[in-house]
């Protein structure tokens, strides 16, 4: 059965210029349709998060989403949860401009939650796309973060939906050499990249790295 979302502060200044919420992978289990603050996935997302909290140097409300449900559940999907959560943020910061960062599954719901009135950045970090995944992100700034060694969510689709996007949208692309799909070889590449893009984007504070990149103008970028 599905559970309730969860929104888990990591910062929240007094007047915050911007809003970023983090978005966990993680495959369903037979076992369990509950998620654990524990489990790998959700773990994976916390020195991303640290890292975004850093490079926001005090200017960012930083969220951790708990989706509802492990994996991509037909009657309740992540996309639904990210929904639910910019509803909790709106109502309480109604002008401040919203960075979506997900990994896996929730590159995802990342994308496909991104057009969202509220929603300014997305990142998808190894995101697990389908082929026909084609959400309307005009006007939003996208990056894809991929590993070229993952196994698990395949580099050449992301390509492909990124490819796609770009054809009405700001997009960027950095291929992490030796990455894997866990983001634990090279993970501070994966960090470093969604805190420059999210940075740059919501606090034009522009830090350099291949995000600054992408950011420049040179949309396919190899770290």
């Amino acid at each position: 059965m599905p559970g309730t979302p969860q929104l888990i502060t990591v910062d929240r200044p007094r007047d915050p210029d911007g809003v970023v919420l983090f978005l966990h992978g993680g495959g369903s289990r037979r076992d369990s349709a509950a998620v654990s603050p524990t489990q790998l996935s959700v773990l994976r997302m916390i020195p991303v998060a640290q890292r975004v909290r850093r490079a926001g140097r005090g200017r960012l409300a930083v969220y951790r989403l708990l989706n509802s449900v492990r994996g991509w559940d037909a009657s309740r999907t992540p996309v639904q949860d990210v929904e639910w959560a910019l509803d909790q943020v709106r109502a309480e910061l109604p002008a401040a401009p919203v960075a979506l960062v997900g990994h896996s599954l929730g590159g995802r719901a990342a994308l496909l939650a991104g057009d969202r009135p509220a929603v300014r950045t997305v990142v998808a970090l190894n995101p697990y796309v389908f082929p026909d995944d084609a959400p309307d992100l005009r006007g939003r700034h996208v990056l894809f973060v991929h590993g070229d060694e993952d196994r698990i969510a395949s580099p050449a689709k992301a390509e492909a939906v990124a490819r796609r996007l770009m054809r009405t949208t700001d997009v960027g692309f950095v291929t992490v050499t030796g990455g894997k799909h866990a983001m634990l070889k090279h993970g501070a590449t994966f960090e470093k990249a969604a805190a420059d893009f999210v940075a740059a984007t919501l606090l034009g504070d522009d830090s350099g790295g291949p995000a600054a990149r992408v950011l420049a103008g040179e949309q396919w970028v190899t770290s």
